[in-house]
């Protein structure tokens, strides 16, 4: 049986659960709510949202991509920008939510972003010996002089990363603070928004990991002793060992959510530590691909007390499903259990990646006062699952986007093949560029040196 129909089964078997139909009706929407209080400033809330999503998440993600090529000046300036705007919006623009007002937590992280912005822009300007600057800043006895330019530059960089995370958290929770979720009121979701926010956004992180080692050269072709089977498997044994005691209150009594949630966290934590033990020779592992796996299976039979909240669930089990049996499948018959295939990147490896961030964008909106809207709009099931997964895509290609800028910024190629011991950017770009005729006449010269070694002298 060849690798390629190995392949089509199994890919073939996972989309016939797909294809599953639940036969569910569908709940009611209710007629007296007034959905007009949501539309009323809809033309200028849309506006807003997209000139911030431009403003505080891409261009900062621009701006890290440059950050990391060393493009200081061009990152810096980008930066500016960002915190200029940043700044504006926190003192006059407003997400308002049907009481017309926004609300704290989406204030207050507009103005921690604000002063990160600001932050990052500084040690920006430190390091292109901006004239914005104050003398003392940039004499003998600056900040460069006295921790030296390296210490500077790695600042920069994690500013930079965590302006662009906190600018995820910021876009999250405007679509929040217009929706009017949330709220510790009488029906008090703000735990279940939490808990969907948190974990979404890691899955989502996970596949940008997934991308990042795929994508980028000098980290799909090293050759250490650990491969990332053995980090995510870490990972995924701290998590389960959280989920194991806090999904739980000791002095309430236990549900079946209680149950269910505990029992995932230990499971997480019983295979992390297989997946650990399998890997920590440089072995490629299912483990995680597995443990994802079956965490999707028991969120598509997660029961909701709404029909569309169980359809969701259900479709974000699928995506989980599809990411976790996808990874398996990669690591087992498209590398054949090697690190990367020299010179390539299979179409068939970005699955994981994309099944990832659909089910973690799927959970994010799949909190049970979304869905209440949702429906109440009359919308059914299908299309809301659409428009997410919509969403996802556009994430994929902003992800995949930002990294071949910064491949480019580099001057690397995403397919280059190169010597798979590298372990960074700068030895990886030396090799790449090295002429051939050099190559050849050092291997010539170890040659060489080696057989004039005399290891024979004791028979003389």
């Amino acid at each position: 049986m060849s690798k390629n129909f190995r392949i089509l089964i199994c890919v073939s078997a996972l989309f016939s659960m797909v294809a599953a139909d639940m036969n569910m009706p569908m709940d009611e929407p209710d007629q007296d709510r007034d959905l007009s209080v949501y539309l009323k400033n809809f033309k200028w809330d849309s506006f807003h949202w997209l000139m911030s999503l431009v403003l505080v998440l891409i261009l900062p993600s621009i701006s890290t991509a440059f950050a990391f090529a060393e493009r200081n000046i061009l990152a810096t300036n980008f930066f500016l920008i960002s915190t200029g705007y940043s700044l504006f919006e926190a003192l006059f623009l407003r997400f308002n939510d049907p009481n017309d007002h926004e609300n704290r937590t989406s204030l207050g992280t507009a103005w921690f972003l604000m002063m990160l912005l600001a932050t990052t822009t500084f040690f920006g300007l430190l390091l292109s010996g901006s004239k914005f600057l104050p003398q003392s800043f940039r004499s003998k006895e600056n900040v460069i002089a006295r921790r030296g330019e390296k210490f500077v530059s790695r600042t920069f960089r994690t500013f930079a990363v965590l302006s662009s995370l906190t600018g995820w958290v910021r876009m999250c929770m405007t679509v929040v603070a217009m929706l009017g979720f949330c709220y510790a009121n009488e029906t008090n979701h703000t735990g279940q928004c939490l808990a969907h926010g948190i974990m979404g956004s890691a899955f989502i992180f996970y596949g940008f990991v997934m991308l990042l080692w795929l994508m980028i050269p000098w980290f799909r072709n090293q050759k250490t002793r650990y491969p990332p089977e053995f980090w995510d498997s870490i990972v995924i044994s701290v998590w389960g060992c959280v989920n194991t005691f806090t999904e739980h209150r000791p002095w309430e009594p236990w549900s079946h959510g209680d149950y269910q949630h505990t029992a995932m966290g230990i499971i997480w934590w019983c295979m992390g530590l297989v997946g650990i033990y399998l890997s920590k020779d440089g072995h490629r592992s299912f483990v995680p691909g597995l443990i994802i796996a079956i965490t999707g299976w028991a969120m598509s039979v997660h029961v909701q007390h709404l029909e569309i909240s169980t359809k969701v669930h259900y479709f974000f089990g699928l995506a989980l499903m599809f990411a976790g049996f996808g990874r398996v499948i990669e690591i087992a018959f498209v590398l054949k259990d090697q690190r990367s295939i020299p010179g390539k990147i299979m179409s068939f490896q970005y699955v994981a990646p994309f099944g990832l961030v659909e089910a973690g964008l799927m959970f994010m909106g799949a909190n049970e006062e979304q869905l209440i809207l949702v429906k109440d709009m009359g919308a059914g099931h299908s299309s809301y699952i659409m428009l997410l997964t919509s969403g996802a895509a556009l994430i994929i290609l902003w992800m995949v986007l930002i990294i071949e800028l910064y491949l480019k910024l580099v001057g690397v190629d995403k397919y280059s093949g190169g010597d798979s011991s590298i372990m960074n950017r700068d030895e990886y770009s030396t090799l790449e560029h090295q002429p051939a005729v050099q190559l050849e006449n050092e291997v010539e010269e170890t040659r060489g040196a080696e057989d004039f070694e005399l290891d024979s002298l004791d028979d003389y």
